[in-house]
C-alpha cells in the first residue's frame, strides 16, 4: 500500500500566561491508502489537534505533514484551502450543517466552492444522498432531520469531492448507540467498496475495534 499521509516530528504548542502549553509532542505517523485508522485516548490527549493538523485546518508549531509526498504547509493559503476542499473530507461530532440550506444544498457546497459545474455537482450530491438512504430528504433542512440523518448529510458532504481521506472527529459522539453503530457500518462499507481512507477519533471502543489499526494517545504522544 502506498503512503497517503506522513506526519514527521509534528509538534504543537500554545503560549499561555502560565507558560508554554505543549499539545502534540513530536508525533510521527504514516497513514496508508485504503486504511481505516482509529485514534483513541482520554480528553485532552491531543487527538483532535492532531486530526486538525493532518487535515491542514491548523498548522504545527514545528514538523511536517506530507500528503502523497508533498509538504502541505509549503502551500500558500489559497492553495491550501483548495487542497483541503478537494482532497480531504471532514466529519465532526456536531454536523456543522448550514440551517438555512436543505440537505442537497449542504452537500453541494464543497463542489460549488470549487466552481464545479452546478448540474454536475447537483447530480453527484443526489447520487451520494441516495446511496446513504436520504433520497427522500433532499429538500429537508437540518432542523427537519433526525440526528442520524443530519450526520449522514454531513458524511455525504464530506464525500462529494471524492476525497483521498475522510477525517472523522468523534462522529458518533452525539448519536445514540444504534444510530452510531449504523454510521460506523457505513464507514466500513465505504472503505470496503471505494477504498476510502478513514482516520477516526473516537471514545467508542466497539467502533475502534473494527478499524484496521488503532493508536492510543496520552499527553500529546502515541503510547
Amino acid at each position: 500500500m502506498a503512503n497517503l499521509i506522513e506526519a514527521r516530528q509534528v509538534h504543537k504548542s500554545f503560549k499561555t500566561e502560565a507558560g508554554e502549553l505543549n499539545i502534540l509532542k513530536d508525533i510521527n505517523l504514516t497513514i496508508t491508502e485504503g486504511e481505516m485508522l482509529g485514534i483513541v485516548g482520554a480528553s485532552g490527549a491531543g487527538k483532535s489537534t492532531l486530526l486538525h493538523i493532518l487535515g491542514a485546518l491548523d498548522k504545527p508549531s514545528s514538523g511536517k505533514v506530507l500528503f502523497q509526498g508533498r509538504d502541505v504547509f509549503s502551500l500558500d493559503d489559497s492553495m491550501l484551502a483548495e487542497f483541503r476542499n478537494s482532497s480531504i473530507g471532514f466529519v465532526f461530532q456536531f454536523h456543522h450543517l448550514l440551517p438555512e440550506f436543505n440537505s442537497l444544498e449542504n452537500v453541494m457546497l464543497p463542489g460549488l466552492i470549487s466552481n464545479c459545474p452546478y448540474e454536475e455537482t447537483e447530480k453527484r450530491a443526489k447520487q451520494i444522498l441516495d446511496e446513504l438512504g436520504l433520497s427522500k430528504r433532499l429538500k429537508h433542512r437540518p432542523g427537519e432531520l433526525s440526528g442520524g440523518e443530519q450526520q449522514r448529510v454531513a458524511v455525504a458532504r464530506a464525500l462529494l469531492q471524492n476525497p483521498k481521506i475522510v477525517l472523522a472527529d468523534e462522529p458518533t459522539g452525539n448519536l445514540d448507540t444504534a444510530t452510531g453503530n449504523a454510521l460506523f457500518d457505513l464507514f466500513i462499507e465505504l472503505n470496503r467498496k471505494n477504498r476510502t481512507t478513514f482516520v477516526i477519533v473516537t471514545h467508542n471502543k466497539t467502533l475502534s475495534d473494527n478499524c484496521h489499526r488503532v493508536l492510543e494517545m496520552a499527553d500529546g504522544r502515541f503510547i
